[in-house]
């Protein structure tokens, strides 16, 4: 994910994998459905000129929870960034979002999405040529960062820093976060997702963790993490997030998305939403 921010993901998965992968997530392995989820492989047959999707009515999205600010469960509710983002495409479609919670790895391989188990993903990807060899990308829609976090008091201000002092690192498996620090040199402990990671800098598992920007700083507005811990630096790469869909995408669903950013950007409706969830406007978070 980006957080240019920076972020996270990329594979390639071969077909016995990708069924293994798909068969863990049906049996909650891999995460759970927020809401129904639809049957793998189905698919609805559009009307005239219409979208092909997964579930009549609804523009079912894969996402991989949680990842706050971009999406996350607030009660029952999955909101978010990335899941008011779709809805606007969701809108132009005429369509209400329904939102499936399923391992990253098998998103950002485009397992998930070949197997009908999704119409399009928003789950803080980044877009990157390995992944757009196993999926369709839209525009984009955030520029992410990666950055640092670690204990107060640690003297650690760059990546050359963790190297010189010895220190353990920390990574989320699957993200660009975690192949960055590896072109770096270095051979990080690789975490499920991002709350694992978090958890093992707090224990002491790791002392410094990697992890796109945004994550990083909506940890730090909570007092028990911002009273330990603090961003000892940014690691511009130059991402960028892109909602994913299958490889030959429905045309009719990659334009409403496309459109969706594309307008929202131009009208002022982008800004509001980043403001929602960031607390600044773009270009100033980091």
């Amino acid at each position: 994910m980006g957080l240019s921010f920076v972020s996270r993901r990329a594979l390639t998965v071969g077909a016995v994998v990708v069924a293994g992968a798909l068969g863990l997530s049906a049996c909650g392995g891999g995460g759970e459905s927020t809401t129904a989820s639809p049957d793998k492989g189905a698919s609805s047959a559009p009307a005239a000129g219409g979208p092909k999707l997964v579930t009549p009515g609804k523009l079912t999205t894969c996402t991989n929870l949680p990842y706050e600010p971009f999406q996350f469960k607030e009660g029952d509710k999955v909101v978010g960034f990335d899941v008011d983002i779709v809805d606007l495409a969701a809108k132009k479609l005429g369509l209400t979002q329904e939102i499936v919670d399923i391992d990253f790895a098998v998103i950002k391989s485009g397992a998930a999405m070949a197997a009908g188990k999704c119409d399009v993903a928003a789950a803080g990807m980044t877009i990157t040529e390995e992944r757009k060899a196993n999926i369709d990308f839209s525009v984009p829609y955030f520029d992410a960062t990666q950055a640092l976090l670690a204990k107060k008091g640690t003297g650690v201000t760059s990546l050359d820093d963790v190297k010189a002092k010895n220190l353990k690192l920390g990574a989320q498996a699957s993200t660009t976060g975690l192949d960055h620090v590896k072109k770096a040199g270095f051979s990080p402990r690789e975490f499920a997702d991002s709350p694992k990671e978090l958890l093992g800098l707090q224990s002491g598992q790791v002392d410094v963790i990697v992890q796109d920007l945004p994550v990083v700083l909506t940890w730090l507005k909570k007092p028990e993490i911002a009273e330990k811990f603090e961003l000892v630096a940014s690691l511009d790469t130059g991402e960028q997030y892109g909602v994913g869909l299958k490889k030959g995408a429905d045309p009719v669903v990659l334009k409403a998305v496309n459109d969706a950013i594309t307008e929202a950007k131009a009208d002022g409706t982008y800004e509001q939403i980043f403001v929602k969830w960031f607390g600044k406007k773009p270009g100033e978070l980091g």
